[in-house]
């Protein structure tokens, strides 16, 4: 790769490495955060350790903030922008040298709707919400229903499986693959890009892991150039065939959001499936009250969203001078939001550290973002949720951990990438459909 590219690396990622890591060694709660490993398979103590400093916590570069009401508030409010108007802040000498190092359109990048303000983000947010027609999501819902009774037809009764590379991947990637018009033997090849790339939601990560993440997209680049080409020619009644057909999104666009489907629509329910059945598994009292009333499935979901999300942070760039929570922020200011602290703020959830299907409020969690940004596709990651778990455990109601689950090396895509299981015997009876919420 060009030296250009390791220089973007630095300045994206590779600086903030560095410093992340001096701050740890230093006892700072967010640079632990994102560097410890102890974090990675339970993050809450640096949470709270870092909520504890305050509501506004700065650190070197940015602020950060676990406070449910500031996050909330900060998301959708329009003095805070997903990009800011220059994109990263570097020096114009270094900003004409990387210019020329440009990248395939990816999810962490504009035009990706993660990294865009109005008026280009509420053009192509229009766009897309027109092509998620009632016909495309009716045919996504009875996709979920038979990929989930295929997969479930396909384990062992009384055998063993991982439900993360059998059931938990195999969901979400079949439904992105309708999504998309891919053919669905192509399923290991998305999957295997979409395991490289992921990385790039992180903060900090090595010069390696962004360097393959960048030459796994561009892999897919080159093949979104012929998937696009086949759509124009035979457009079918998908969704990318519906924006390509409509013209109103340029190639890099369509691009971007393809790129963006695949990575956070799809890693994101992955992550629900397989943190679900943890979390299920490791409170039987909970899982007892799903099994006497069946119609509590889609708040249990909502209650492990909140609990163990998928995704654990965000963040905003202040657009102009401006103050939150009495604190003076100039523009170009970041603010690293925790999704999982403001999960779990005690000043909006009663005992937040209690994993609760019955709590009245759980629906409120930030995990989906708000504001302008908030996740399109929330209704249909919620959908495949509820299906999934719960013709799971009603199939194979004595399921249960055959080892320690394995957390994946991500920070802010939180989620396993092993959960051994035993299985136990299958009991075959009809799931009702569930509708999107």
């Amino acid at each position: 790769m060009s030296p250009r590219y390791w220089a973007r690396w630095v300045v994206e990622h590779g600086a903030a490495r560095w410093a992340l890591r001096l701050q740890a060694r230093r006892g700072n709660a967010f640079a632990q955060l994102l560097t410890s490993p102890d974090a990675l398979r339970n993050p809450y103590p640096q949470i709270e350790a870092m909520r504890a400093r305050g509501r506004l916590v700065h650190n070197p570069y940015t602020w950060a903030t676990a406070d449910y009401e500031l996050i909330r508030t900060m998301l959708r409010d329009s003095r805070f922008g997903a990009f800011g108007p220059d994109g990263i802040d570097m020096p114009r000498w270094l900003r004409n040298r990387l210019k020329n190092a440009i990248t395939p359109p990816n999810p962490v990048e504009p035009p990706s709707l993660l990294m865009i303000d109005p008026p280009d983000h509420t053009r192509i947010r229009k766009s897309i919400s027109a092509a998620f027609t009632p016909r495309a999501i009716g045919r996504l819902r009875d996709r979920v229903e038979s990929v989930t009774a295929e997969l479930l037809d396909a384990l062992p009764p009384n055998g063993s499986a991982d439900l993360i590379a059998d059931f938990a991947q195999q969901v979400p990637i079949a439904i992105i693959s309708e999504m998309l018009g891919f053919p669905q033997e192509k399923r290991d090849e998305f999957l295997a890009w979409g395991d490289t790339a992921t990385p790039l939601l992180d903060i900090g990560i090595s010069w390696r892991s962004w360097r393959d993440a960048y030459l796994a997209m561009d892999v897919m680049d080159r093949y979104q150039d012929e998937h696009l080409a086949r759509l124009r020619r035979e457009p079918g009644e998908d969704i990318l065939s519906s924006l390509v057909t409509a013209g109103e999104l340029d190639e890099r666009e369509l691009k971007a959001t393809a790129s963006l489907l695949m990575g956070a629509g799809f890693e994101t329910t992955v992550n629900l499936i397989g943190n679900g059945i943890v979390q299920l598994l490791s409170h039987p009292e909970e899982l007892a009250k799903l099994r006497e009333d069946p119609d509590l499935w889609p708040q249990a979901v909502d209650e492990i969203l909140r609990f163990d999300p998928p995704v654990m942070m965000t963040g905003r760039i202040a657009l102009c001078d401006t103050e939150i929570d009495g604190i003076s922020l100039p523009a170009g200011t970041v603010v690293v939001m925790s999704l999982a602290g403001a999960n779990r703020d005690p000043r909006k959830f009663d005992d937040p550290n209690r994993f609760d299907i019955t709590r009245p409020n759980a629906k409120e969690h930030l995990t989906f973002s708000s504001g302008i940004h908030t996740c399109l596709g929330s209704s249909l990651a919620r959908m495949e949720g509820t299906y999934a778990l719960r013709s799971l455990f009603e199939q194979f109601p004595d399921l249960a951990l055959a080892g320690e689950p394995e957390r994946r090396p991500l920070y802010n895509l939180h989620g396993y990438a092993h959960l051994p299981i035993r299985l136990g015997p299958r009991i075959t009876a009809p799931v009702e459909p569930v509708a999107a919420q």
